[in-house]
């Protein structure tokens, strides 16, 4: 019989091992959670449906839970990024709809690092953390506002649009800009 470890400072990797050879739920759990926000978003992207999304990031987990025992995984985080974008386009195949992949739209190593850091900012440590907080500042005020609220806060885009003057159209294009602004300041930091 396993205890449970305390997984908050464990690598990714190290959870999956430990979900591995204990088949512990919770270990896996805890792992997925790290990255609802990011697969969520994914799902958002191309299936263009917040309760589609949601029900696709659900019925995912359910379906690795068993199964992922039996892949090899060295980054789980781009695994799981490409597991869930598959998962999006074998959806849409199944409704009868194509996804025709626009190459502006593609989220690149350094999208997912600046999304990684805003999901996990108060986790971050040294140097990263300081640079996303400086550059947070040097948004403008909208792009922090929705940004804030959406990954720190957790809040949807109508709950960003209730909460602010803004309408859907500028909330998801402040969250937009608001991400390429921030990689760029990453880069320079």
């Amino acid at each position: 019989m396993f205890k449970l470890k305390n997984t908050s400072k464990l690598a990714d990797e190290e959870i999956l091992h430990l979900y591995k050879i204990s088949g512990i739920t919770e270990y896996f759990g805890n792992l997925y959670n790290r990255y609802i926000p990011l697969l969520y978003g994914v799902c958002l992207k191309y299936l263009q449906n917040a309760d589609k999304a949601r029900d696709a990031v659900r019925q995912l987990f359910e379906d690795l839970l068993f199964e992922i025992s039996h892949y090899e995984i060295d980054n789980f985080r781009m695994w799981i990024y490409g597991v869930m974008k598959n998962y999006c386009i074998q959806l849409l195949q199944e409704e009868g709809r194509e996804w025709i992949e626009n190459p502006n739209q593609n989220m690149n190593i350094e999208d997912e690092r600046i999304l990684y850091l805003l999901n996990n900012y108060d986790e971050n440590e040294g140097e990263q953390k300081e640079a996303l907080r400086l550059c947070l500042k040097k948004l403008p005020v909208q792009q922090r506002i929705a940004i804030i609220r959406f990954f720190e806060e957790e809040m949807s885009y109508a709950d960003i649009v209730n909460s602010t003057r803004y309408n859907l159209e500028q909330v998801k294009s402040y969250i937009r800009e608001g991400k390429y602004n921030l990689k760029i300041g990453m880069n320079k930091e």
